[in-house]
């Protein structure tokens, strides 16, 4: 017979069990650390080009190694961010000195440039190892040409030259037509072909060397006829042996409009800004919700970059080729962005519409609205 005393460790040992495989269950679901379940409240608000810089500030602050002078990959700051990536947050860089001219971001330019040299081989395009995939490529070989457009550096536009004409060759598709996404060349991706449109774009912009708009013509011919839908400015995630992936995503939007953008520019023709303004379009009616806001890509994945990607390339159609109609949207979503940021951090997330986590969060998802304040006029 259980004596009181006997009953009663028994049901202190059960007790204790079941409060620690709680514990052990609730920090496997929330691998972002404990999270405040009642932010404080933002009010709302209509950013200013203060708030821009202070957005990006705050970014290096939780993000930047000034050690490795690349990102981290989160608030941890335990691992570096991914390669590509990497570029897109030189661009970021590069568009926060163009709206400040501040002496502190013109540096960061060059030192970026240095943490990419001492990690990745001296930027060694060869390097199977280092690279394994054209797009990861493509994206810095596009950033160091903008590098050298801003700073005139002509080490950084060997570097780009020396990297598109190894993607290229590598990459494009002789036959066929397109460039393959991966070294074995399974499929032909929007990730690929249409930065590739805007590195020969802004190559010919620097050097005025007709081969390259060649090129971009061409390969923006065949992306527009096996990676879009023309009638709506849909693009497809991908194509493989011919048939069209229809994933939405925001950087495939974006480098559609970019490269179309920059060709309208280029030639004056005007089929090149319908086709921008169709993915614009697409982007605004078809994949941001009912509001107008923006899908929360990337779930604690490196996809909270990509709206980044389009941000920087969205506000080329409004600035290059004169289309003001787009940001009231645009702005909306910064607001909503920047509203709901960390009240204690001042970082946002890849959610615009949600507060952001107040625990582990990555420089991926953090890193798309400071980049659409960076490059979008504050309203006036």
């Amino acid at each position: 017979m259980l004596t009181y005393t006997t009953i009663m460790k028994r049901l202190t040992c059960l007790l204790t069990a079941t409060v620690l495989l709680i514990s052990i269950s609730c920090s496997k679901s929330n691998p972002r650390g404990p999270v405040n379940e009642e932010p404080p409240v933002l009010p709302p608000v209509s950013f200013t080009s203060k708030d821009a810089t202070a957005a990006f500030n705050t970014f290096n602050q939780y993000f930047y190694s000034t050690t490795d002078k690349l990102y981290y990959s989160n608030t941890e700051k335990k691992d570096i961010g991914a390669i590509w990536t990497q570029a897109v947050y030189w661009d970021l860089i590069m568009d926060t000195y163009k709206r400040t001219g501040d002496a502190a971001h013109r540096r960061m330019i060059d030192d970026l440039y240095q943490g990419g040299y001492n990690r990745y081989d001296k930027y060694n395009w060869r390097n199977k190892v280092v690279w394994f995939i054209y797009d990861d490529m493509m994206w810095w070989i596009i950033s160091l040409a903008h590098a050298h457009q801003i700073t005139g550096n002509q080490e950084y536009l060997t570097r780009s030259i020396e990297g598109f004409q190894y993607v290229y060759q590598e990459s494009y598709d002789k036959e066929h037509g397109g460039m393959w996404w991966d070294f074995n060349h399974t499929g032909k991706n929007s990730c690929i072909n249409f930065p590739t449109v805007i590195a020969a774009m802004t190559l010919y912009n620097i050097t005025k060397e007709t081969a390259y708009l060649d090129k971009a013509k061409d390969l923006y011919s065949w992306s527009l006829a096996n990676l879009t839908d023309s009638t709506t400015g849909r693009a497809a995630d991908n194509n493989i042996r011919g048939n069209k992936g229809w994933s939405d995503y925001t950087y495939n939007q974006g480098t559609f409009i970019g490269a179309a953008v920059m060709l309208y520019k280029a030639t004056g023709q005007q089929s090149y800004l319908d086709n921008a303004k169709k993915g614009a379009d697409y982007t605004q009616q078809k994949m941001s919700d009912a509001d107008g806001i923006l899908p929360a890509e990337g779930d604690w994945n490196e996809q909270g970059v990509l709206k980044a990607i389009l941000a920087h390339y969205l506000l080329t159609l409004v600035k290059d080729a004169n289309q003001p109609q787009y940001l009231p949207w645009i702005r909306k979503n910064i607001n909503m962005a920047w509203g709901n940021r960390d009240a204690a951090r001042g970082i946002m997330h890849r959610n615009y519409k949600i507060p952001c986590p107040t625990g582990i969060v990555q420089s991926y998802e953090a890193s798309s609205a400071v980049e659409f304040m960076q490059v979008c006029p504050p309203e006036k």
